[in-house]
This record gives C-alpha cells, sequence and structure tokens, in this order.
C-alpha cells in the first residue's frame, strides 16, 4: 500500500473511492468536507489517520469490489473503536471510475501555502529542498553560483539565480518565509539588512552560532533598525540538535522550527479574522 499526497494534478485512471466527511461533531481529528482516495494498492491523503481511517480504507476496498456505489459510515469516536477523542462523525464513501472524476466538484484550497525563500544552495540548502516537496509551501531556492543551484531539479522547487541575491529582495512576494543558509556572512547579513528594511515577512530565520548573532544584532542595530524588528530574527536557526555539524540533522531541525512557526502564525491569522468579524 502506498501513500501518496492529495493534489489536484494526480494522473490516476483506475476506478477508486472518495472518502468524504459529511459531518463532525465533538472532539475529532478531522473537519467537514475533508475527504481522501483510496484505490486498490494506493491513497490520496487522509481524513486524520488512526483507526477511524483505518476503519473507513477497509470499508472502501470492500466497496471497490461491490456492486454498490456508495456507503455512509456512521462512526463514534469512542473506546468501541479504541480511539478516545469522544467525537462523531458521518464518512460518505463513493465509487468513482478514475481520479478526475473523483475530484470534480471539490475545491483545492492552495491559498494558504506560505513562500518559502531559502538564500544558499550549499548542503544545508540542498537537503532543505528534498524535504519540502510533502510540506505545504511554495519552496525557492536561490543563490549567486550557477553550479550550486543546478545539482539537482526538483520539479517543486523554483530556482532562482542572482549574482547579488540581497537585491532581489524587494521583488520577492511580501508576507514570506526567510531561511539564510549561504555560503558567505556578508551575503547572510545583506540579504538580513535588506528584509528587515521592508519589515513584511512572516518568518526569518539565519544559519549561525551566538556569536554570529551578537554581532549582526550589533551591527543592524547601528544601521537603524529597531530592536524590537531584530528581535524577530531567529539565529541560530532550528530546533534544538545540540552541536550538531551534520547538515541533515540541521535541515530536519530547521524544518521542525519553520512547520511550528508556520501552524502557529496560520493559526493566529484566523483568530484576528474571526476576532474582526465577530465584531
Amino acid at each position: 500500500m502506498k501513500f501518496k499526497k492529495l493534489h489536484k494534478n494526480i494522473n490516476f485512471n483506475s476506478a477508486l473511492i472518495k472518502a468524504k466527511v459529511m459531518n463532525a461533531l465533538g472532539s475529532t481529528p478531522n473537519k467537514i468536507d475533508d475527504f481522501m482516495l483510496i484505490a486498490g494498492s494506493e491513497i490520496f491523503g487522509t481524513i486524520g489517520g488512526g483507526t477511524l481511517e483505518f476503519q473507513v480504507i477497509n470499508e472502501s476496498k470492500k466497496l471497490l469490489i461491490n456492486n454498490k456505489i456508495e456507503n455512509i459510515l456512521k462512526i463514534p469516536l469512542g473506546p468501541g473503536i479504541g480511539q478516545c477523542c469522544g467525537g462523531f462523525v458521518e464518512i460518505k464513501l463513493t465509487k468513482h471510475s478514475d481520479f478526475k472524476n473523483a475530484i470534480k466538484n471539490e475545491v483545492f484550497d492552495e491559498s494558504d501555502k506560505l513562500d518559502l525563500y531559502i538564500f544558499g544552495a550549499g548542503h544545508i540548502g540542498q537537503s532543505l529542498i528534498t524535504k519540502t516537496k510533502f510540506l505545504n509551501f511554495n519552496t525557492f531556492l536561490i543563490d549567486s553560483r550557477e553550479s550550486f543551484l543546478k545539482q539537482n531539479n526538483l520539479s517543486h522547487i523554483n530556482y532562482l539565480l542572482s549574482t547579488k541575491p540581497w537585491e532581489i529582495v524587494n521583488h520577492l512576494n511580501k508576507k514570506s518565509m526567510y531561511v539564510i543558509v549561504t555560503h558567505s556572512h556578508d551575503f547572510d547579513f545583506k540579504i538580513v539588512n535588506e528584509i528587515l528594511k521592508i519589515n513584511n515577512f512572516s518568518y526569518l530565520g539565519l544559519i549561525g552560532s551566538d556569536t554570529k548573532r551578537n554581532k549582526f544584532y550589533k551591527r543592524l542595530e547601528q544601521l537603524g533598525h529597531k530592536k524590537q524588528l531584530i528581535n524577530q530574527l531567529e539565529c541560530p536557526i532550528g530546533s534544538s540538535i545540540g552541536k550538531s555539524k551534520d547538515p541533515e540533522e540541521i535541515s530536519f531541525s530547521i524544518l521542525a522550527r519553520i512547520i511550528e512557526f508556520k501552524n502557529s502564525y496560520k493559526e493566529n491569522i484566523k483568530n484576528t479574522e474571526k476576532q474582526v468579524n465577530e465584531f
């Protein structure tokens, strides 16, 4: 069984089952209109995992091989299925001839994707981009060295070549996330300085030590940036992994941190919008 991410451009021409959440009450791992697709040997997407999803997959496989075209599952999330959420979900299973037919009239909202700009195509930058394929980012890799950018050609990565990468900051999308892992402290500083000048970012992280952070903070303050803004720069970047110098471990720690930030950032936006609407 292969589990794959669900997106609208999948090419799959065999029969499959769409399992869609029609009702969700109480504490549940999913929400109304969440859906996944189940084929004979492949599964696209998820509705929350766990025992609930295991049961849905099994019922979907039964539907694939019988004469029915749909089934309704009403599942309490309690001890009966080995879960303790305490909620209730209603899942509609429908049979479809292919992927295109299954997603007809379904909405794929990709507007919540944040733009992630990675400055630096060295060991850490390369490690980062190989891990972003299944993450909810529009990912860009930027470097001044063409040979480093051409180390691979991943379809989910946007490659940007710039001999002076700090000069393109003003042309990048606003409210983006920035990860700076270049080969040059001078490049690092100039890029950070430009991002702070514009002051329209969601996240800014810089590779480095405490010493590098202190030196950068002091220089940025001398250039007139306010302390409150400078303090938004995270350096060292990433979750704590001790004194590891391994690029793979460092890239995992960076991704863990930006995922944490992304999810809290989006939640704060939703809460703000909710408060405005209530007002």
